[in-house]
């Protein structure tokens, strides 16, 4: 068995590329491996800020002999159907075919086909430019010479090197044969940019390793991700300080150096005057460093920690430096931006409040949130009027839900956020605080966009509730109103993240809202004609997005189908059927009714093709029952359907099924000693009445023909 080395050698693999295209590097070359009947033992790609690395353990040498069998015409026929299997077959006369005996005993001709396996060196020398030529980057250049060239490569940044090694431990690894944009593969590449750019020699993938090491490049992201996070906590740990943990910072700035080096700066305490999360949001976006903190009072520190891709020869200090520098003008900025926004606004100023005036300029903007949606100020009347409407549903107070509706969006046209969008929300918050608003109401201007995620918390709070779900759902049954729906995997208005929000917040706090005629309600207000029509649909996507919710959970997806299909609209008791309708069917009188259900369905979908749909529906004549399993199942059902209805009337879900599970016996016994067509057709017509009771009693609690299996 042999190993594969594969490194691409680039100028640059910007960091947000990386993950996906090491990924689909890994992907490309197995899956076209395979396809080729060479199958490995393990494969794992890495990435780096300059190079993409595939090693592949355990290929064999050659790929493996096929044989074939191709069966053709039969003994006799035309000469056309001969010559077409001669073609096919790659057979220059039948002399070279068998000929063969079916089991009724007719002959035909039948060519085995062999063909043996090409050496697996050549079958890469064969996919890897391929590969490499028609990458998936996002974006892809064309450099020097070549670039003039028709179907010129084309990479992220221009290509510099290829190694592509391949054979066993135990010899010398070959060369893969191959050319592209001018570029042969061999066994050269370069280590560090600054520190070891000198070329270096690499057999396979342990000396390739080895070698990056010694020339200053951590080739595995995760490693470098380790030493970024370990040195951070080592660093503050000294200092008495805490490090900020930041998931998407680590991963970015790992994608910027192959050699990470952390460093600390400072920046004048007079800074921390600014609210810790502009701060942290100017620090972070504009030189990728970390924040620390006071681990005692949780507090924002003076110190930052960058990641640098070098070891300088005075530690570090001139870099560390450098970089205080940009980060104390930065937060120089925000501290402008900061008390800028405390203060009145000159043309508004006579509007009372900061965040009254900065709504005030939102309106006079007339800044449009979409251009058949209106504009922002229209929308936070849309939003205060829902969220009054839906405070009383959710336990809120109605005047709190419409000042923080109103309150919302004002702080999008402050200065801090206009400079970092990110921190939207939480400055509404801080600014509705300094301006003493009410706590709730101060609470809910940051929390009406929660969740953003599924890690996301969510809204708790009654006030904070109403205007995220008001937000939510102006925003869903507006671009539904304007057929702006999701498509494939396109959704520029996040409506799919937006309904699974409205799903954790309803069922998180066990919210009983009945969404179709809330969504025909809103839809009234977007001048929609047929509101009715708009609220099925938007209910549709939302149970969609249920399943993707409770798969996640490990629920299953049929049993919600099964329950919507009721015309159910309530989440959270949608939640509670499916659960209990879980349960039920793991017990064995829950399987053997949905036998019998089954069983029935399909008596009555074969009568009903003859007889018409709903040519059942009559309740059955007890004065054509005959047979004693015929009375004890008309008897059964009456029964279950009382106790089932009064159950769910009550939301016992558990005892609507257990009702149900009395039916069992009944039902077993009526298939084993009745027959259901009988040659008398009012017996006929009165037993399939009897079967289609059974289907509706069972149809209280779900519909079960969109059960698996039913």
């Amino acid at each position: 068995m042999s190993d594969l080395l594969l490194e691409l050698f680039s100028e640059e693999i910007p960091a947000r590329m990386q993950a996906q295209a090491a990924a689909d590097l890994k992907k490309l070359v197995t899956d076209a491996l395979v396809e080729r009947g060479l199958t490995y033992e393990a494969a794992e790609s890495f990435v780096t800020p300059r190079r993409l690395t595939l090693h592949i353990v355990g290929l064999p040498v050659r790929q493996p002999d096929q044989r074939e069998e191709k069966k053709g015409p039969r003994v006799g026929a035309p000469e056309a159907a001969v010559q077409g299997f001669l073609k096919s077959a790659g057979l220059a006369s039948l002399d070279q075919a068998r000929i063969e005996t079916d089991k009724k005993g007719g002959q035909f001709y039948l060519a085995v086909i062999e063909r043996p396996g090409a050496a697996t060196l050549d079958v890469l020398a064969e996919i890897l430019p391929a590969i490499i030529r028609n990458f998936p980057w996002p974006k892809a250049m064309r450099w020097g010479a070549h670039s003039a060239e028709p179907n010129c490569l084309r990479w992220v940044r221009p290509l510099h090197a290829i190694v592509a090694t391949f054979g066993p431990e135990t010899e010398e690894p070959e060369i893969v044969p191959f050319e592209i944009g001018g570029i042969k593969a061999g066994n050269t590449t370069y280590g560090h940019r600054f520190m070891a750019p000198q070329a270096i020699k690499v057999r396979r993938f342990d000396d390739y390793l080895t070698a990056l090491g010694a020339a200053k490049v951590v080739l595995d992201p995760a490693r470098r991700r380790d030493i970024i996070l370990h040195d951070c906590k080592d660093l503050a740990f000294a200092q008495g300080l805490e490090l900020v943990e930041d998931e998407g910072l680590l991963h970015e700035v790992a994608g910027l150096v192959e050699w990470p080096v952390v460093l600390m700066g400072e920046f004048d305490a007079s800074f921390l005057d600014i609210p810790g999360e502009v701060i942290r949001a100017t620090i972070r976006a504009n030189q990728k460093c970390f924040v620390l903190r006071d681990p005692e009072t949780g507090k924002l520190a003076n110190k930052f920690l960058l990641v640098s891709n070098v070891i300088a020869s005075d530690g570090g200090k001139a870099i560390a430096a450098g970089n205080g520098r940009v980060v104390r003008a930065r937060l120089s900025d925000a501290l402008y931006f900061w008390k800028t926004d405390q203060g009145p606004l000159p043309d508004y100023a006579h509007l009372g409040k900061p965040l009254d005036q900065r709504l005030a300029k939102l309106r006079a903007l007339n800044i449009v949130f979409h251009q058949k949606l209106g504009t922002q100020g229209a929308r936070v009347d849309r939003i205060m009027a829902l969220a009054r409407e839906l405070a009383p549903l959710v336990g809120a107070d109605a005047e709190k839900a419409a000042r923080a509706a109103e309150l919302a969006k004002a702080d999008l046209v402050t200065e801090v956020v206009g400079e970092f969008p990110e921190v939207q929300g939480l400055m509404g918050r801080t600014y509705a605080e300094l301006q003493a608003e009410d706590g709730e109401v101060a609470a809910a201007i940051e929390d009406h966009y929660k969740p953003q995620g599924p890690n996301d918390l969510i809204p708790s709070a009654p006030v904070s509730i109403a205007v995220a779900l008001a937000d939510k759902l102006d925003t869903l049954v507006g671009f539904w109103a304007i057929d702006e729906k999701p498509t494939g995997s396109k959704d520029p208005f996040a409506l799919r993240r937006a309904a699974l929000g409205v799903i954790r917040i309803i069922l998180e706090n066990g919210l009983r809202l009945r969404l179709a005629s809330l969504f025909a309600e809103i839809a009234r207000t977007f001048g929609v004609r047929d509101a009715a029509e708009l609220a099925k649909s938007l209910l549709a996507f939302f149970a969609d997005r249920l399943k993707v919710d409770l798969r996640d959970r490990g629920a299953r997806h049929d049993l919600l189908d099964a329950v919507f299909a009721l015309g159910e609209d309530d989440l959270v008791l949608i939640v509670s059927r499916i659960n209990a309708l879980d349960s039920f069917l793991k017990t064995e009188d829950g399987a053997s009714l949905l036998a019998g259900y089954k069983r029935a369905g399909n008596i009555l979908k074969a009568e009903e093709k003859k007889d018409g749909a709903g040519a059942f529906e009559k309740h059955p004549e007890a004065n054509l029952r005959i047979e004693h399993e015929e009375h004890v199942l008309a008897a059964a059902l009456d029964r279950a359907e009382r106790e089932a209805g009064e159950a769910l009337k009550a939301e016992d879900f558990e005892g609507a099924m257990h009702a149900l599970t009395k039916l069992r016996a009944p039902v077993d016994a009526f298939f084993d000693k009745v027959t259901v067509n009988s040659e008398n057709p009012d017996l006929r017509r009165n037993r399939l009445q009897l079967l289609a009771q059974l289907r509706r009693a069972i149809h209280l609690v779900a519909d079960f023909s969109k059960i698996g299996g039913a």
